[in-house]
Protein backbone atom coordinates (compact mmCIF):
# COMPACT_ATOMS: atom_id res chain seq x y z
CA UNK A 1 0.00 0.00 0.00
CA UNK A 2 1.33 3.42 -0.83
CA UNK A 3 2.26 5.68 1.82
CA UNK A 4 -0.22 8.44 0.80
CA UNK A 5 -3.30 5.70 0.62
CA UNK A 6 -2.02 3.70 4.30
CA UNK A 7 -1.78 7.78 5.53
CA UNK A 8 -5.61 7.90 4.52
CA UNK A 9 -6.69 4.47 6.03
CA UNK A 10 -5.14 5.31 8.80
CA UNK A 11 -7.30 8.43 9.43
CA UNK A 12 -10.27 6.89 7.61
CA UNK A 13 -9.88 4.20 10.23
CA UNK A 14 -9.36 6.97 13.34
CA UNK A 15 -12.29 8.91 12.23
CA UNK A 16 -14.93 5.70 12.73
CA UNK A 17 -13.27 4.74 15.78
CA UNK A 18 -14.19 8.51 17.41
CA UNK A 19 -17.42 8.33 15.33
CA UNK A 20 -17.69 4.60 17.12
CA UNK A 21 -16.89 6.21 20.47
CA UNK A 22 -19.86 8.72 20.47
CA UNK A 23 -22.25 6.13 19.84
CA UNK A 24 -23.77 4.84 23.64
CA UNK A 25 -22.10 7.67 25.89
CA UNK A 26 -25.28 10.11 25.75
CA UNK A 27 -27.55 7.24 27.02
CA UNK A 28 -24.92 5.27 29.34
CA UNK A 29 -23.91 8.61 31.05
CA UNK A 30 -26.96 9.82 31.99
CA UNK A 31 -28.56 6.84 33.95
CA UNK A 32 -25.94 8.15 36.76
CA UNK A 33 -27.23 11.38 37.87
CA UNK A 34 -30.66 10.19 37.60
CA UNK A 35 -31.36 10.63 41.36
CA UNK A 36 -30.22 14.53 40.68
CA UNK A 37 -32.13 14.61 37.64
CA UNK A 38 -35.15 13.76 39.69
CA UNK A 39 -34.34 15.90 42.55
CA UNK A 40 -33.73 19.40 39.91
CA UNK A 41 -36.49 19.07 37.80
CA UNK A 42 -39.39 17.32 39.55
CA UNK A 43 -39.31 13.82 37.71
CA UNK A 44 -40.79 10.17 39.68
CA UNK A 45 -38.77 7.01 38.92
CA UNK A 46 -41.22 6.26 35.59
CA UNK A 47 -40.33 9.59 34.61
CA UNK A 48 -36.83 9.59 34.87
CA UNK A 49 -36.78 6.18 33.27
CA UNK A 50 -38.60 7.32 30.07
CA UNK A 51 -35.66 9.14 29.42
CA UNK A 52 -33.74 6.55 28.41
CA UNK A 53 -37.29 5.24 26.81
CA UNK A 54 -37.49 8.34 24.76
CA UNK A 55 -33.99 7.81 23.35
CA UNK A 56 -34.49 4.42 22.76
CA UNK A 57 -38.02 4.93 20.77
CA UNK A 58 -35.59 7.33 18.67
CA UNK A 59 -33.03 4.48 17.82
CA UNK A 60 -35.89 2.40 16.29
CA UNK A 61 -38.43 5.03 14.44
CA UNK A 62 -35.69 6.98 12.85
CA UNK A 63 -32.91 4.69 12.19
CA UNK A 64 -34.40 3.77 8.55
CA UNK A 65 -33.41 8.16 7.67
CA UNK A 66 -30.21 7.14 7.51
CA UNK A 67 -30.50 4.60 4.06
CA UNK A 68 -32.61 8.01 2.89
CA UNK A 69 -29.92 10.72 4.03
CA UNK A 70 -27.18 8.50 2.64
CA UNK A 71 -28.47 8.34 -1.20
CA UNK A 72 -29.13 11.86 -0.73
CA UNK A 73 -25.75 13.09 0.48
CA UNK A 74 -23.77 10.19 0.65
CA UNK A 75 -22.86 8.05 4.17
CA UNK A 76 -19.96 10.07 5.03
CA UNK A 77 -22.00 13.58 5.24
CA UNK A 78 -24.61 11.23 7.08
CA UNK A 79 -22.42 10.26 9.79
CA UNK A 80 -20.88 14.03 9.85
CA UNK A 81 -25.21 15.22 10.62
CA UNK A 82 -24.96 12.64 13.16
CA UNK A 83 -22.54 13.24 14.62
CA UNK A 84 -23.24 17.45 14.89
CA UNK A 85 -26.97 16.49 15.66
CA UNK A 86 -25.99 14.26 18.73
CA UNK A 87 -23.92 17.40 19.94
CA UNK A 88 -26.88 19.77 19.47
CA UNK A 89 -28.91 17.29 21.43
CA UNK A 90 -26.88 16.34 24.43
CA UNK A 91 -26.84 20.48 25.18
CA UNK A 92 -30.36 20.97 23.89
CA UNK A 93 -31.28 18.40 26.77
CA UNK A 94 -29.75 20.07 29.89
CA UNK A 95 -31.70 23.49 29.14
CA UNK A 96 -34.15 24.18 32.35
CA UNK A 97 -37.75 22.38 32.41
CA UNK A 98 -38.72 18.57 31.17
CA UNK A 99 -39.51 19.62 27.75
CA UNK A 100 -35.79 20.25 27.26
CA UNK A 101 -35.18 17.57 28.68
CA UNK A 102 -36.98 14.90 26.43
CA UNK A 103 -36.68 17.13 23.33
CA UNK A 104 -32.74 17.03 23.57
CA UNK A 105 -32.65 13.63 24.31
CA UNK A 106 -34.81 12.64 21.34
CA UNK A 107 -32.74 14.68 19.56
CA UNK A 108 -29.64 13.19 20.44
CA UNK A 109 -31.34 9.81 20.34
CA UNK A 110 -32.18 10.42 16.66
CA UNK A 111 -28.17 11.27 16.10
CA UNK A 112 -27.25 7.45 17.88
CA UNK A 113 -29.93 5.94 15.31
CA UNK A 114 -28.91 7.73 12.47
CA UNK A 115 -25.07 6.82 13.17
CA UNK A 116 -26.16 2.96 14.50
CA UNK A 117 -27.31 2.33 10.67
CA UNK A 118 -24.66 4.30 9.05
CA UNK A 119 -21.67 2.73 10.37
CA UNK A 120 -21.76 -0.67 9.00
CA UNK A 121 -22.13 1.06 5.40
CA UNK A 122 -19.20 3.77 6.27
CA UNK A 123 -17.04 0.39 7.43
CA UNK A 124 -17.77 -1.89 4.22
CA UNK A 125 -17.81 1.43 1.55
CA UNK A 126 -14.22 2.43 2.54
CA UNK A 127 -12.62 -1.60 3.82
CA UNK A 128 -14.13 -3.52 1.75
CA UNK A 129 -12.10 -6.36 2.29
CA UNK A 130 -11.41 -6.15 5.91
CA UNK A 131 -15.04 -5.96 7.19
CA UNK A 132 -14.62 -8.29 9.82
CA UNK A 133 -11.92 -6.87 11.47
CA UNK A 134 -12.89 -3.22 11.33
CA UNK A 135 -16.35 -3.93 12.71
CA UNK A 136 -14.85 -5.79 15.83
CA UNK A 137 -12.76 -2.70 16.35
CA UNK A 138 -15.50 -0.24 16.07
CA UNK A 139 -17.74 -2.39 17.92
CA UNK A 140 -14.93 -2.64 20.75
CA UNK A 141 -14.98 1.53 20.55
CA UNK A 142 -18.53 1.85 21.19
CA UNK A 143 -18.98 -0.48 24.49
CA UNK A 144 -15.71 1.02 25.71
CA UNK A 145 -17.36 4.48 24.72
CA UNK A 146 -20.38 3.21 26.83
CA UNK A 147 -18.31 2.11 29.67
CA UNK A 148 -16.25 5.10 30.07
CA UNK A 149 -19.34 7.32 30.37
CA UNK A 150 -20.86 5.33 32.74
CA UNK A 151 -17.60 5.18 35.06
CA UNK A 152 -16.75 8.57 34.94
CA UNK A 153 -19.85 10.75 34.45
CA UNK A 154 -19.45 11.08 38.68
CA UNK A 155 -16.14 11.79 39.00
CA UNK A 156 -16.53 14.16 36.37
CA UNK A 157 -19.42 16.33 37.85
CA UNK A 158 -16.91 16.21 41.58
CA UNK A 159 -13.73 17.26 39.46
CA UNK A 160 -15.59 20.19 37.36
CA UNK A 161 -18.09 21.03 40.13
CA UNK A 162 -20.37 21.42 37.10
CA UNK A 163 -24.11 19.57 38.38
CA UNK A 164 -25.65 17.16 36.29
CA UNK A 165 -26.54 19.90 33.36
CA UNK A 166 -22.52 20.74 33.15
CA UNK A 167 -20.98 17.24 33.40
CA UNK A 168 -24.13 15.60 30.66
CA UNK A 169 -23.57 18.49 28.26
CA UNK A 170 -20.06 16.98 28.10
CA UNK A 171 -21.04 14.55 26.03
CA UNK A 172 -20.98 17.43 23.17
CA UNK A 173 -17.33 17.51 23.08
CA UNK A 174 -15.79 14.53 21.86
CA UNK A 175 -19.07 14.36 19.40
CA UNK A 176 -17.77 17.86 17.95
CA UNK A 177 -14.27 16.24 17.80
CA UNK A 178 -15.22 13.46 15.79
CA UNK A 179 -17.37 15.68 13.54
CA UNK A 180 -13.78 17.65 13.05
CA UNK A 181 -11.62 14.74 12.50
CA UNK A 182 -14.54 13.63 10.11
CA UNK A 183 -14.81 17.20 8.12
CA UNK A 184 -12.32 16.33 5.01
CA UNK A 185 -13.32 13.06 4.93
CA UNK A 186 -17.39 14.30 4.30
CA UNK A 187 -16.48 16.97 1.85
CA UNK A 188 -13.93 14.58 0.19
CA UNK A 189 -15.33 12.88 -3.06
CA UNK A 190 -18.42 10.72 -2.07
CA UNK A 191 -19.05 7.44 -3.05
CA UNK A 192 -22.05 6.51 -5.53
CA UNK A 193 -25.58 5.83 -3.36
CA UNK A 194 -26.52 2.16 -3.10
CA UNK A 195 -29.34 1.12 -5.68
CA UNK A 196 -31.66 -1.47 -5.92
CA UNK A 197 -34.91 -2.97 -4.21
CA UNK A 198 -34.49 -4.48 -0.55
CA UNK A 199 -37.22 -7.36 -0.13
CA UNK A 200 -38.81 -6.37 2.78
CA UNK A 201 -42.04 -8.03 1.73
CA UNK A 202 -40.09 -11.44 1.84
CA UNK A 203 -39.24 -10.79 4.88
CA UNK A 204 -41.72 -9.67 6.85
CA UNK A 205 -43.76 -12.92 5.05
CA UNK A 206 -40.96 -15.33 7.18
CA UNK A 207 -41.21 -16.86 10.33
CA UNK A 208 -37.21 -16.50 10.81
CA UNK A 209 -37.85 -12.44 10.73
CA UNK A 210 -39.87 -12.31 13.89
CA UNK A 211 -38.10 -14.92 15.89
CA UNK A 212 -35.05 -13.11 14.90
CA UNK A 213 -36.74 -9.42 15.54
CA UNK A 214 -37.90 -10.69 18.76
CA UNK A 215 -34.57 -11.67 19.89
CA UNK A 216 -32.89 -8.41 19.00
CA UNK A 217 -35.60 -6.43 20.72
CA UNK A 218 -35.57 -8.76 23.57
CA UNK A 219 -31.73 -8.35 24.66
CA UNK A 220 -31.80 -5.03 24.10
CA UNK A 221 -34.31 -4.69 26.05
CA UNK A 222 -33.05 -6.49 28.97
CA UNK A 223 -29.77 -4.33 28.11
CA UNK A 224 -31.74 -0.80 28.40
CA UNK A 225 -33.47 -1.88 31.94
CA UNK A 226 -30.59 -2.58 33.40
CA UNK A 227 -28.37 0.49 31.15
CA UNK A 228 -31.17 2.69 33.05
CA UNK A 229 -31.67 1.74 36.95
CA UNK A 230 -28.43 -0.34 38.11
CA UNK A 231 -26.86 3.33 39.30
CA UNK A 232 -29.95 3.59 40.82
CA UNK A 233 -30.52 -0.03 42.43
CA UNK A 234 -27.14 -0.23 44.37
CA UNK A 235 -27.06 3.32 45.42
CA UNK A 236 -30.67 3.08 46.98
CA UNK A 237 -29.25 -0.50 48.09
CA UNK A 238 -26.51 1.67 49.96
CA UNK A 239 -23.41 1.69 47.69
CA UNK A 240 -22.14 5.22 47.40
CA UNK A 241 -23.33 6.95 43.20
CA UNK A 242 -19.58 6.72 42.57
CA UNK A 243 -19.11 3.19 43.43
CA UNK A 244 -22.80 2.57 41.57
CA UNK A 245 -21.07 4.18 37.92
CA UNK A 246 -17.77 2.19 38.24
CA UNK A 247 -20.06 -1.06 39.02
CA UNK A 248 -22.10 0.30 35.14
CA UNK A 249 -19.20 0.56 33.49
CA UNK A 250 -17.53 -2.55 34.45
CA UNK A 251 -20.71 -4.12 33.02
CA UNK A 252 -20.45 -2.60 30.27
CA UNK A 253 -16.45 -3.17 30.05
CA UNK A 254 -17.19 -7.19 30.55
CA UNK A 255 -19.36 -6.91 27.33
CA UNK A 256 -15.87 -7.11 25.17
CA UNK A 257 -15.32 -10.61 25.86
CA UNK A 258 -18.92 -11.70 25.09
CA UNK A 259 -18.60 -9.52 21.95
CA UNK A 260 -15.84 -11.28 20.63
CA UNK A 261 -15.88 -14.43 21.88
CA UNK A 262 -19.64 -15.42 21.33
CA UNK A 263 -19.66 -15.33 17.19
CA UNK A 264 -15.99 -17.14 17.14
CA UNK A 265 -18.06 -20.34 18.92
CA UNK A 266 -21.19 -20.10 17.09
CA UNK A 267 -20.61 -18.56 13.47
CA UNK A 268 -19.12 -22.00 12.44
CA UNK A 269 -22.10 -23.64 13.02
CA UNK A 270 -25.77 -24.27 11.64
CA UNK A 271 -27.72 -23.56 14.88
CA UNK A 272 -26.95 -21.14 17.91
CA UNK A 273 -29.25 -22.31 19.77
CA UNK A 274 -26.63 -23.93 22.74
CA UNK A 275 -25.15 -20.28 22.42
CA UNK A 276 -27.61 -17.98 22.37
CA UNK A 277 -29.32 -19.86 25.86
CA UNK A 278 -25.71 -19.40 27.27
CA UNK A 279 -25.98 -15.88 26.56
CA UNK A 280 -29.39 -15.39 27.85
CA UNK A 281 -28.62 -17.76 30.96
CA UNK A 282 -25.67 -15.43 32.14
CA UNK A 283 -27.65 -12.46 31.06
CA UNK A 284 -30.69 -13.74 33.33
CA UNK A 285 -27.82 -14.76 36.18
CA UNK A 286 -26.56 -11.40 36.35
CA UNK A 287 -30.19 -9.80 36.97
CA UNK A 288 -30.76 -12.57 39.91
CA UNK A 289 -27.70 -11.84 41.62
CA UNK A 290 -28.76 -7.99 41.50
CA UNK A 291 -32.03 -8.81 42.80
CA UNK A 292 -30.95 -11.84 45.61
CA UNK A 293 -27.41 -9.75 46.67
CA UNK A 294 -26.65 -6.17 45.22
CA UNK A 295 -23.97 -5.41 47.66
CA UNK A 296 -22.51 -9.05 48.05
CA UNK A 297 -19.97 -9.32 45.33
CA UNK A 298 -21.46 -6.78 43.02
CA UNK A 299 -18.45 -6.83 40.75
CA UNK A 300 -18.76 -10.65 40.05
CA UNK A 301 -22.81 -9.53 39.18
CA UNK A 302 -21.54 -7.47 36.73
CA UNK A 303 -19.17 -9.25 35.30
CA UNK A 304 -21.39 -11.76 34.43
CA UNK A 305 -24.39 -9.66 33.05
CA UNK A 306 -21.82 -7.69 30.87
CA UNK A 307 -20.67 -10.98 29.45
CA UNK A 308 -24.15 -12.38 28.52
CA UNK A 309 -25.36 -9.35 27.46
CA UNK A 310 -22.44 -8.95 25.28
CA UNK A 311 -22.53 -12.29 23.49
CA UNK A 312 -26.45 -11.97 23.47
CA UNK A 313 -25.97 -8.85 21.72
CA UNK A 314 -23.19 -10.14 18.83
CA UNK A 315 -25.20 -13.12 18.40
CA UNK A 316 -27.98 -11.14 17.66
CA UNK A 317 -26.41 -9.73 14.76
CA UNK A 318 -24.67 -12.48 13.94
CA UNK A 319 -27.56 -14.32 13.34
CA UNK A 320 -29.09 -11.67 11.05
CA UNK A 321 -26.19 -12.13 8.90
CA UNK A 322 -26.47 -15.81 8.93
CA UNK A 323 -30.11 -16.14 8.30
CA UNK A 324 -30.56 -13.84 5.26
CA UNK A 325 -28.71 -15.44 1.90
CA UNK A 326 -27.28 -12.17 0.30
CA UNK A 327 -26.20 -8.49 1.13
CA UNK A 328 -29.33 -7.11 0.06
CA UNK A 329 -31.28 -9.11 2.66
CA UNK A 330 -29.54 -8.91 5.10
CA UNK A 331 -29.81 -5.17 5.49
CA UNK A 332 -33.36 -5.56 5.25
CA UNK A 333 -33.27 -8.01 7.89
CA UNK A 334 -31.16 -5.96 9.86
CA UNK A 335 -33.30 -2.67 9.11
CA UNK A 336 -36.38 -4.78 10.35
CA UNK A 337 -35.14 -6.48 13.43
CA UNK A 338 -33.52 -3.26 15.18
CA UNK A 339 -36.14 -0.54 14.50
CA UNK A 340 -39.01 -2.82 15.82
CA UNK A 341 -36.68 -4.66 17.98
CA UNK A 342 -35.73 -1.34 19.52
CA UNK A 343 -39.17 0.50 19.46
CA UNK A 344 -39.63 -3.16 21.61
CA UNK A 345 -36.65 -2.43 24.43
CA UNK A 346 -38.04 1.23 24.63
CA UNK A 347 -41.14 -0.22 26.77
CA UNK A 348 -38.22 -1.78 29.28
CA UNK A 349 -36.96 1.61 31.19
CA UNK A 350 -40.63 3.00 31.58
CA UNK A 351 -42.26 -0.49 32.43
CA UNK A 352 -39.64 -1.69 35.28
CA UNK A 353 -39.40 2.77 36.64
CA UNK A 354 -43.64 2.46 36.87
CA UNK A 355 -43.48 -1.28 38.64
CA UNK A 356 -40.53 1.08 41.52
CA UNK A 357 -42.69 3.82 41.81
CA UNK A 358 -45.80 1.44 42.12
CA UNK A 359 -44.07 -1.02 44.78
CA UNK A 360 -41.27 1.35 46.16
CA UNK A 361 -38.67 -1.42 45.96
CA UNK A 362 -36.93 -3.13 43.33
CA UNK A 363 -38.09 -7.12 43.92
CA UNK A 364 -41.00 -6.46 41.55
CA UNK A 365 -39.10 -4.35 38.96
CA UNK A 366 -36.26 -7.45 38.93
CA UNK A 367 -38.63 -10.11 38.79
CA UNK A 368 -40.14 -8.64 35.87
CA UNK A 369 -36.62 -8.42 34.44
CA UNK A 370 -35.94 -12.25 34.99
CA UNK A 371 -39.55 -12.59 32.87
CA UNK A 372 -38.25 -10.73 30.04
CA UNK A 373 -34.99 -12.45 30.14
CA UNK A 374 -37.15 -15.88 30.31
CA UNK A 375 -38.49 -14.34 26.72
CA UNK A 376 -35.57 -13.21 25.40
CA UNK A 377 -34.84 -17.22 25.78
CA UNK A 378 -37.78 -18.02 24.22
CA UNK A 379 -37.27 -15.94 21.39
CA UNK A 380 -33.66 -16.43 21.08
CA UNK A 381 -33.94 -20.75 20.80
CA UNK A 382 -36.33 -20.05 17.60
CA UNK A 383 -34.07 -17.87 16.24
CA UNK A 384 -30.80 -20.00 17.12
CA UNK A 385 -32.02 -22.75 15.80
CA UNK A 386 -33.63 -22.18 12.32
CA UNK A 387 -30.96 -23.25 9.66
CA UNK A 388 -28.92 -20.83 7.27
CA UNK A 389 -30.67 -18.98 4.41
Amino acid sequence: MPPRSALRSAFLLAGIVLAALNLRPALAGVSPLFDQIMVDVGLSPAGAGAITTVMVVCLGVFGPVAPLLARRVGADRTLLAGLLLLAFGAVARTLDGPPALYLGSAVAGTAIAIMNVIMPGVVKQHFPTRVGPYTSLYVTALVLGAASASALVIPLEHLTGYGWRGVSALVAVPALAAALFWLPQAFGKQAAPPGGPRPFRALLRSRVTWFVTAFMGLQSLTFYVMLAWLPTIFQEAGLPAEHAGYLLGLTSLAQVAGTFGAPILAGTRASQAPHVLAATGLTALGYLGVLLAPTTLPWLWMVVLGVGQGASLALALLIITLRAPDPSSVTALSAVAQSIGYVLAATGPLVIGALREATGGWTVPLVAGLAFCAAQGAAAWRAGACYRS
